[in-house]
């Protein structure tokens, strides 16, 4: 369910708050375990970059997760924003 007065938790604010913050590491020193640039995990961080099905997996592998998690957030982040600009379409109606 979308939350309706506010946007759902982007990924990257789930990954530094529950998961980097709380371990005691640096964004620099998940991007170097990952293989990533900083730049890479700073952009999910900030929220200017989202998750693909490739970075759900590692971050996964990384923390213990499901890739679900990464996915699900992802998803309704995007959901979410999406349907602020939606305009909507009147539904097809079946003839004759």
């Amino acid at each position: 369910m979308l939350p309706k007065k506010r946007p759902p938790t982007h990924p990257g604010e789930m990954l530094l708050k529950e998961f980097l913050e709380p371990m005691g590491l640096t964004q620099k020193d998940f991007a170097e375990h990952l293989g990533w640039t900083y730049a890479r995990i700073n952009e999910i961080v900030n929220g200017h970059r989202g998750v693909t099905p490739e970075s759900a997996l590692m971050l996964s592998d990384a923390l213990g997760t499901g890739p679900e998690l990464w996915l699900n957030l992802q998803r309704d982040w995007d959901l979410w924003h999406a349907q602020r600009e939606h305009t909507p379409v009147a539904r097809l109606r079946k003839t004759g």
